[in-house]
């Protein structure tokens, strides 16, 4: 275990922020993309700090297979259990996928709520979407994840029913209820769907009238955080909110870009990418993601002052792939440029490096973007 506080990035919080131990499990036996490592645990401390809480420690456990019950083993989660009781935590954050049995057996132990980085992204995604068809999404993916969740939330009903003869008859409407919700939630998962369906309805429309008027579809990818923004308002002078904070654009935001040689083409900014991204969200965002699939051209946005930027490019690569623009022509947008060593500026004929913030290799993006299309 180690104390967090050299890293965690506390200015602005309020004192009485919920406060977390984060736990993350590094095995062999765990696919290299599911496998918790330093800098997994920094980004869950950046999103445990956006979704407004702070961390109070880590963990950060080695082991050959993870274990079936807990994920941790029942003797590392007896020592999280104390750290958590030694820094007066509420929550138990954990870097890796938990199943709801391990969520149920992890939350007996510890003796407070525990969520995976799912659960967290759900809940930023909850609290930052502003469109109706954003909160359609994320409505959407938090049912998805809850269903099968569901009987954790009437475990109380269980130990009623096994504390003596005088609690029986508890069980019955116990589980009468639980069938209820599921089938409540149910219901609006068809609902919601369908609801999306029409969503993706006018999106089609739109595009059929967009390929009527010859008019291309250029679309910002990248990694969150990465300034995907911030570019298209240098490039459209769009004015939308650019914040540095994780996840800060949930609903795409689409302007006309006049380029060099005075055509205009429909430029599109998307939510961000992030390593282990809830299969929840990239089923639901399916209706906003689509738009890489139709795009004629992707500029994919890197963060270039980001140690850690070689990995996100990769993840953000795969995942373009798995949506079906693996062969969509694209730009490697090298941005940040005035943060980053001149060491690592680009040097293939592929890609450019810009600032979205100076607004310098904003020009040389265009005329690219220009000889692309």
């Amino acid at each position: 275990m180690k104390n967090i506080k050299t890293v965690n990035k506390t200015v602005g919080i309020d004192k009485a922020a919920e406060k977390a131990v984060l736990v993350g499990l590094s095995s062999s036996a765990l696919p290299i993309e599911d496998r918790a490592d330093e800098r997994s645990l920094d980004e869950l401390a950046a999103l445990l700090e956006t979704a407004g809480g702070i961390a109070a420690g880590v963990v950060l456990q080695k082991r050959d297979r993870p274990e079936p019950g807990t994920l941790i083993g029942t003797g590392k989660a007896e020592e999280i259990a104390e750290i958590i009781k030694a820094n007066d935590c509420t929550l138990a954050l954990f870097d890796n996928a938990l199943t709801p049995a391990q969520q149920r057996s992890l939350e007996d132990v510890l003796g407070v709520r525990v969520m995976d980085r799912a659960g967290i992204i759900l809940d930023i995604f909850a609290k930052r979407a502003q469109t109706k068809e954003g909160r359609l999404q994320v409505e959407l993916a938090q049912y998805e994840y809850l269903l099968p969740r569901l009987t954790r939330m009437w475990t109380h009903l269980v130990r009623q029913t096994a504390s003596g003869a005088s609690r029986i008859g508890t069980r019955g409407p116990g589980e009468t209820q639980l069938e209820t919700d599921r089938r409540h939630i149910r219901d609006k998962i068809t609902r919601l769907r369908r609801e999306l369906e029409k969503v993706r309805g006018v999106r089609a429309t739109q595009r059929r009238l967009r390929g009527k008027n010859e008019v291309k579809a250029v679309a910002l990818v990248g990694y969150t955080n990465a300034g995907k923004s911030t570019l298209l308002n240098k490039l459209t002078g769009a004015g939308i909110q650019a914040e540095n904070r994780l996840f800060d654009t949930l609903d795409t935001t689409t302007r006309r870009l006049r380029l060099p040689d005075e055509r205009e083409v429909l430029l599109s900014d998307t939510v961000g990418f992030i390593r282990k991204l809830p299969h929840q969200l990239v089923a639901a965002f399916k209706a906003t993601l689509e738009e890489l699939t139709f795009a004629d051209l992707i500029l994919h946005v890197v963060d270039l002052s980001n140690d850690d930027c070689e990995y996100q490019t990769l993840v953000c690569e795969r995942l373009i792939g798995e949506l079906g623009a693996g062969e969509t022509p694209r730009i490697l947008v090298c941005n940040k440029r005035d943060l980053a060593p001149e060491t690592l500026m680009p040097a293939g004929t592929d890609s450019v490096s810009v600032s979205a913030k100076t607004g310098e290799g904003v020009d040389a993006l265009l005329d690219k973007i220009a000889k692309t299309i």
